[in-house]
């Protein structure tokens, strides 16, 4: 079988190439490369198409987490709640920003944050939440809001999975602050590092952009401790070609995930779920694959799988809790059964803009053929 990548950039580069070139010409005949009227340009369009006033690109996605922390007043002695299940990077945003990550379970169904152990989690050294929005789609954040109702926490949503996700028909950030990354992989994504700070607060986006540029948006005047983290010329260029073309690729990912769940509805595997009200841009097409609380079964499938020319993979096999960095938390294997046990079976299958409908059924194919042997 011909290979099928998990994510084809190759294809999407094809679209943008011409474009992309010419905009590589029009700064380096500028020598616009750090700021500069690319990376303005992308910061309103980027804007506008996520619903928000404000936008503040960055160099990476973690950044934009650790900045949109520090930026609502995160910092050393505080205490952030945030999912087990998630990337690495949403804890050592917590911890680069002085606090202490707090981990809690997730939603055995959705796999998104389980609201109810977050607000249990609450101590008087919380200062935020953050509300993953996992694989493509947004987090019930108007639960979290409506429990934290009269208390001086903030939600700080992470949403390197989901540009172009609502939720009931609002998106991340829109009611306060979101990260994103545009890290290549990405539904957005540059050709390197690169992310995004999203609020509908003037003075939090003017803090964020102080705390990325040395702490000062002036030269030579520095107001706080910031750090070096901007998005350069070149990478908004990309994302502005990409950014023209994402509304249209999204919807492409939600009619391949919908060939995906027809095919499937006969296989034995446990197929992703949308909440209700979410409009889902499917970063991630993960299924499960039922086994025996470890990962023995899954990784068969997934080697069956890679060895036949299907480009599958594992997001996340490791809860952030067992990592070997956040041992020092002391949470004990056990202590978050749902993310555990999920950990064991997650399975991604190859999704993006231009994957085909035979590819998929070759897909499928080859995932009933591994589950059989």
């Amino acid at each position: 079988m011909t290979a099928i990548p998990l994510v084809d950039l190759q294809a999407a580069h094809a679209e943008v190439a011409e474009e992309v070139a010419v905009g590589f010409k029009r700064v380096l005949a500028d020598t616009a490369f750090i700021g500069g009227p690319e990376v303005a340009a992308f910061e309103r369009e980027y804007a506008a198409f996520a619903g928000v006033n404000h936008c503040v690109g960055v160099a990476n996605g973690t950044d934009a987490l650790e900045l949109a922390l520090r930026a609502v007043g995160v910092g050393g002695g505080a205490e952030v709640i945030l999912p087990t299940n998630t990337f690495i990077a949403t804890a050592e945003a917590v911890a680069r920003a002085g606090a202490r990550p707090v981990l809690v379970d997730c939603d055995p169904d959705s796999y998104l944050i389980d609201v109810d152990a977050a607000l249990a989690a609450i101590t008087p050294a919380t200062r935020a939440i953050i509300p993953v929005h996992l694989y493509g789609q947004l987090a019930p954040v108007e639960r979290l809001r409506d429990g934290l109702a009269g208390r001086d926490i903030a939600i700080v949503e992470d949403a390197a999975q989901c540009q172009g996700a609502t939720r009931h028909g609002r998106g991340a950030g829109v009611d306060g602050i979101a990260a994103t990354s545009f890290y290549p992989g990405k539904n957005l994504g540059a050709y390197g590092d690169a992310g995004a700070v999203v609020t509908a607060d003037a003075d939090v986006a003017t803090m964020v952009r102080t705390l990325g540029s040395h702490g000062g948006v002036q030269k030579y005047v520095h107001d706080v401790i910031g750090v070096n983290s901007r998005l350069d010329g070149l990478q908004a260029v990309v994302l502005r070609a990409k950014l023209a073309r994402l509304a249209n690729w999204n919807a492409l990912r939600r009619a391949a995930a919908a060939r995906y769940d027809a095919l499937l509805e006969s296989v034995d595997v446990l197929r992703p779920v949308t909440l209700p009200g979410n409009e889902h841009v499917w970063h991630i097409y993960c299924l499960r694959v039922p086994g025996d609380g470890t990962p023995a079964r899954r990784d068969r499938v997934l080697a069956r799988l890679n060895a036949s020319g299907v480009g599958a993979g594992i997001h996340y096999p490791v809860p952030v809790h067992l990592t070997k960095a956040f041992a020092g938390l002391g949470y004990p294997q056990g202590a978050f059964p749902h993310a555990e046990r999920i950990a064991t079976e997650l399975l991604s299958l190859p999704i993006y803009p231009q994957i085909t409908a035979d590819q998929q059924q070759a897909v499928v194919a080859a995932l009933t053929a591994a589950l059989a042997g």
